[in-house]
């Protein structure tokens, strides 16, 4: 970074909130993008040129005129647990580490108002002991922050009842735009749809309100089955049961569930597994299901000890890949939707084709108030050429994919993309919000 930026910023933030040493550059320029090795080829060389710390809205405001006067990249970041290299600059400049805007402001009747670093898992505490909870949240909750999953994010645990973040699950953002004088913009509504999965592409967001439910006290089970078709299906019929309240579901099959090792002892080998968080009181209903359709009840964690040991929520969604690198880092992962009415021969289809190539692991979720069959499925990465292979057999036979090994935002989570590009030529006129991340004419 050049001197006078230094100087002027210094005079803006202090010197101790304008981090120029090369190991906080090389930290807080880095994401999660290593799930891909695409990505981790393509973004491992890229870093800020310098990081601020804004504390609170007004710094946000100062730093965004100081560096469109000067005309500095500026790229967001939360907590960095993102995959895609959302917070990673691709043409250096200022990474804004927003983590000390961390109040909560305000909780009601169903909402909590935040700033924008407020960690998912502090939350989540603090309404819990106010009778209430998150609607949804990212397996990578304890360290994700609210800004980062309603920019970066889409859908989560919870979401098997509450949908994903479109859902009616973000209520209001206040955000800034990129301008010698920036604007704070107050959204609600399907205003908020440009700055949902955003990446700070559009504009910098710094306070959120949040849906939130009532308290249920959750108790966890894995449900075991003979094969992976048979728990798809048990997911699916459990999801329609709308007497049993539910928070997870997510099948998986053999030999995902041997990549947990701190479960190593309570799984079945050799089994698919189902993972659920379901409302105390329930496990009678759901084991009569199970047990109807040939599953079998394994293990159990009892409501008291909900967030007083690892729970089964911490292996799955993308902690399910996690775990799985842990083990081998040659595994990479898709993301996918699979047809609600012909699933089984998609399975059938992509485990003939490639078997233990692709492992599959699902995600029973409500998609715009549709039952949803979402998926991460683990690959054996050979290369990047048979990566796509394996992507144009899944898409041939009618499977979507959200491809994770690029960091272009495509679909602005509901083909929002179009109103994305015009907030961005709105709110950015230079182009300096994380540039690179969204296709778009000036």
């Amino acid at each position: 970074m050049a001197v006078e930026w230094e100087k002027e910023m210094i005079g803006l933030l202090g010197e101790a909130r304008l981090l120029l040493d090369m190991e906080s550059k090389e930290r807080l320029s880095k994401d999660y993008y290593w799930y891909s090795p695409v990505l981790e080829r393509q973004l491992k060389e890229k870093i800020a040129d310098g990081i601020v710390i804004p504390k609170d809205e007004r710094e946000v405001s100062a730093v965004l005129s100081f560096a469109y006067r000067h005309r500095i990249p500026v790229t967001v970041r939360g907590a960095g647990t993102g995959n895609y290299g959302q917070a990673v600059p691709l043409e250096g400049g200022i990474v804004m580490d927003m983590s000390q805007l961390d109040e909560i402001l305000e909780v009601g009747d169903g909402y909590a108002r935040v700033q924008c670093g407020v960690r998912l898992g502090s939350l989540e505490k603090h309404l819990r002991e106010r009778g209430q909870e998150l609607r949804i949240y990212p397996s990578t909750f304890m360290k994700a922050t609210v800004g980062g999953f309603v920019c970066g994010g889409s859908g989560g645990i919870g979401s098997i009842t509450w949908g994903n973040l479109w859902d009616g699950n973000v209520l209001e953002a206040a955000v800034y735009t990129m301008e010698e004088v920036p604007r704070r913009l107050v959204v609600q509504g399907q205003d908020l749809y440009p700055y949902i999965h955003n990446y700070g592409t559009t504009g910098i967001v710094t306070e959120l309100t949040i849906a939130s439910a009532p308290k249920t006290e959750w108790m966890q089970t894995v449900i075991h089955f003979n094969d992976i078709a048979s728990a798809v299906q048990f997911g699916e019929a459990l999801a329609k049961e709308e007497a049993i309240p539910k928070r997870l579901i997510s099948p998986m099959e053999w030999p995902i569930p041997a990549y947990f090792l701190p479960l190593k002892k309570v799984l079945e080998p050799g089994a698919a597994a189902v993972f659920l968080e379901i409302a105390n009181g329930t496990l009678t209903a759901v084991s009569g299901l199970a047990q109807s359709m040939g599953g079998r009840v394994g293990h159990i964690i009892e409501a008291e000890q909900y967030r007083k040991t690892i729970g089964l929520s911490d292996f799955t969604w993308n902690h399910t890949t996690l775990w799985a690198l842990k083990m081998d880092p040659a595994i990479t992962y898709l993301q996918a939707g699979f047809a609600a009415d012909r699933y089984l021969e998609q399975i059938r289809l992509i485990k003939d084709e490639f078997g233990d190539e692709v492992l599959l692991h699902f995600e029973w979720v409500k998609n715009g108030g549709r039952l949803s069959l979402a998926s991460l499925p683990l690959i054996r990465f050979k290369s990047e050429e048979r990566l796509y292979e394996i992507i144009r057999f899944f898409e041939a036979n009618g499977v979507n994919i959200f491809d994770p090994h690029t960091w272009v935002l495509d679909s602005g989570g509901r083909g929002e993309v179009g109103a994305m590009q015009r907030k961005k030529r709105e709110n950015d006129p230079l182009g300096l919000l994380n540039p690179g991340k969204i296709v778009y004419e000036p």
